[in-house]
C-alpha cells in the first residue's frame, strides 16, 4: 500500500535532577564532544536505548523521514547534579524550537524525555517542553514521548502531547522496547489507524527509589498487572510512574497512565484497577527490600565472606553526589580485606592528580571524597600505591571518565573518579583491567541498576543494600529533606491521604 510521506522530528532533553544537591546543572554539563547532537548523530546516539528503538521501527515504515533536531545528550555528571538553571533550559530548548520551526512542517514529533527533570522556575519541565513544541508544530501534528519510570508526572504533559511510553522495569531493561512502541504508535496515529485516548490517575504514594526494584514483590506484581492488561486488551498501553522523590516538584509521587485506541472507558477501567491495586499494597511497596546501616552492612559482609557466601556486593544506594565516604570509612574501620570500592568521586583531587602526571607505581597519600555537601561526609585519607590510571573506552556522545586505581590495606582497591559513576555491569570493571572475581567484596553506588550485572548473572552470592544513619539526602527518610514544593503530608506513608 502506498502512503504519503511522513516527516517526524526527533528531540532529546532528559535529565534526572536531584534538586537537593548544591551544584546546579549548567550549559557546560551538557556540552562535550558529541553533545549536543543533531541529524544522524542524534539518531544513532542510543543504539540500545529509547532513540535506538524508535529509529529502528520508524525506518521500517515506508516513506518515513526522521529529522534529528539538535539536542543535548545526557549530562556528563550523570545524576550527580542539582537544579538545571533556567538559562541552561532556555538555551537548549530555545535552539531546539528555532530549528524545529525552520525544518518544518512535521507530521509528528518524538520527544526522548525522562520525567524527573527539575528546572528553576519551571514547575513541570516535560509538560512545558511538550507545550512549547506543540506551539511550533501546530495542532495537527502528533507528539509522543518516552520516559523513565522514575518520573514525576501528572496529566499536564498529555494536555499538550498525544502519547507517552514509560519503561516498566527497574533495572531499566525495556528502553529500546518503549522506543519501538513510541515509533509504531506515532506512525499509526499519523496515518489515522490509532486515536490516542489517555487517562492519568495520581496515587498519593511517595517512596525512596531503592524500594522500587521490580524483581521484588509488590513492584513486580504491579508490572505484571500492567503487562496482563496490555495482553488482554488490544491497543492498550500502561505507564506506571514510580515517582522520583529527589526532584522537588508539584507532580511528585506515583502516577498511572493508560493509552487506548479511542476507548476512554477502557482507559479509565485499566487505570483505576492498577491504581487501586497499588494503593491496597502500599505497605508492601514501601518495604520491598531490606536496607542495612553502613556499619551493619559491612559487618554482614565480613560474616558472609567467612561463611563462603562470596563475592558480596555492598550497594550504597544513598549516594547521589558520588563523593560520599561513609561506606569507605566503615570498610577501613572494620579492616575489610580484598574489597573493591568503585567508585568514590572527587572533582578536585582527581583532575589535580591527572594534571600532575600521576602514574602507576606512584605512592598515594591523599584525603579523598566528602565535602560536596552534608550527605557526602568527611574526606577519608587513603594511603597506598597507584595501580593504574585509565581512560574510558570512547563511546559516541559519552564524556570521558578517567579513573585512578589505588591499592591499599589488605588487598583492597579504591577507584577514584571525577564524577559520579554507577557501576551496573561487570564489563565496566573488566574493561578497566579490574577482575571482579578477584575480590571478596565489591562496594558500589547503585540502587537497583547493578542487579543487571551482579544479580541477574548469578555472580554475587550475597547482596547487601546499605544506607547511612544520618537523615539527609539519599536516605529512606524523606521527611528529612527540605522540600519546598512537595507536601509530604499528602502522601503515604508521611500523612493519611485518602484515595478513592
Amino acid at each position: 500500500m502506498d502512503h504519503k510521506p511522513i516527516r517526524i522530528a526527533v528531540l532529546k532533553f532528559a535529565h534526572e535532577t536531584v534538586t537537593f544537591l548544591s551544584s546546579d546543572t549548567t550549559i557546560d554539563d551538557f556540552t562535550y564532544p558529541g553533545s549536543p547532537a543533531k541529524g544522524e548523530a542524534l539518531l544513532t546516539s542510543e543504539p540500545e536505548g529509547y532513540i535506538g528503538g524508535f529509529v529502528k521501527v520508524a525506518r521500517e515504515f515506508e516513506g518515513v523521514e526522521l529529522v534529528g533536531i539538535e539536542s543535548p545528550l545526557w549530562s556528563k555528571r550523570d545524576i550527580s547534579s542539582g537544579w538545571i538553571t533556567n538559562d541552561t533550559y532556555e538555551h537548549f530548548l530555545g535552539r531546539m524550537l528555532v530549528e524545529l520551526a525552520a525544518e518544518g512542517p512535521f507530521d509528528g514529533v518524538y520527544l526522548s524525555l525522562h520525567g524527573a527533570m527539575g528546572v528553576r522556575g519551571v514547575p513541570r519541565p516535560e509538560a512545558d517542553i511538550a507545550r512549547r513544541v506543540r506551539e511550533v508544530v501546530g495542532a495537527k501534528a502528533f507528539i509522543t514521548g518516552t520516559f523513565d519510570p522514575h518520573g514525576n508526572e501528572d496529566e499536564e504533559y498529555l494536555r499538550h502531547a498525544d502519547m507517552g511510553f514509560t519503561v516498566k522495569y527497574f533495572p531499566h531493561y525495556d528502553m529500546f522496547l518503549q522506543g519501538e512502541r513510541a515509533a509504531r504508535m506515532l506512525v499509526r496515529a499519523i496515518r489515522g489507524d490509532y486515536k490516542p485516548t489517555t487517562v492519568t490517575v495520581n496515587v498519593p504514594i511517595i517512596s525512596p527509589t531503592v524500594q522500587m526494584w521490580t524483581g521484588a514483590s509488590a513492584w513486580r506484581d504491579l508490572v505484571q498487572l500492567a503487562l496482563t492488561w496490555e495482553a488482554r486488551a488490544p491497543d492498550v498501553y500502561v505507564n506506571i510512574f514510580f515517582g522520583f522523590p529527589w526532584c522537588d516538584g508539584p507532580d511528585a509521587g506515583m502516577a498511572i497512565q493508560v493509552l487506548t485506541n479511542g476507548k476512554p472507558e477502557l482507559a479509565r477501567k485499566v487505570a483505576d484497577d492498577i491504581a487501586q491495586t497499588a494503593w491496597r499494597r502500599r505497605e508492601e511497596l514501601l518495604n520491598a527490600v531490606t536496607i542495612y546501616s553502613v556499619e551493619k552492612g559491612v559487618t554482614l559482609a565480613r560474616d558472609a565472606v567467612a561463611q563462603g557466601a562470596k563475592p558480596v556486593v555492598l550497594a550504597d544506594y544513598s549516594d547521589r553526589s558520588g563523593s560520599a565516604t561513609w561506606l569507605l570509612a566503615e570498610i577501613i574501620k572494620q579492616d575489610l580485606g580484598k574489597t573493591l570500592i568503585a567508585t568514590v568521586a572527587d572533582p578536585d583531587v582527581v583532575p589535580a592528580l591527572l594534571a600532575s602526571g600521576i602514574k602507576a607505581g606512584d605512592a598515594f597519600d591523599h584525603e579523598i571524597g566528602g565535602l560536596v555537601d552534608e550527605s557526602a561526609g568527611a574526606p577519608v585519607r587513603v594511603t597506598g600505591t597507584v595501580l593504574a590510571v585509565s581512560q574510558s573506552k570512547p563511546q559516541p556522545g559519552k564524556p570521558d571518565e578517567p579513573w585512578i586505581v589505588v591499592g591499599f590495606g589488605r588487598g583492597n582497591v579504591l577507584v577514584l573518579s571525577h564524577v559520579y559513576v554507577q557501576v551496573i555491569e561487570l564489563s565496566t570493571l573488566r574493561d578497566r583491567g579490574l577482575e571482579p572475581s578477584d575480590f571478596d567484596v565489591i562496594a558500589i553506588k547503585s540502587r537497583a541498576h547493578f542487579r543487571r550485572g551482579f544479580d541477574d548473572s548469578g555472580f554475587a552470592k550475597t547482596i547487601l543494600l546499605v544506607d547511612p544513619d544520618q537523615p539527609f539526602l539519599g536516605t529512606v527518610r524523606l521527611d528529612a529533606l527540605p522540600y519546598k514544593f512537595v507536601e509530604l503530608e499528602k502522601f503515604y506513608p508521611f500523612g493519611t491521604p485518602s484515595f478513592p
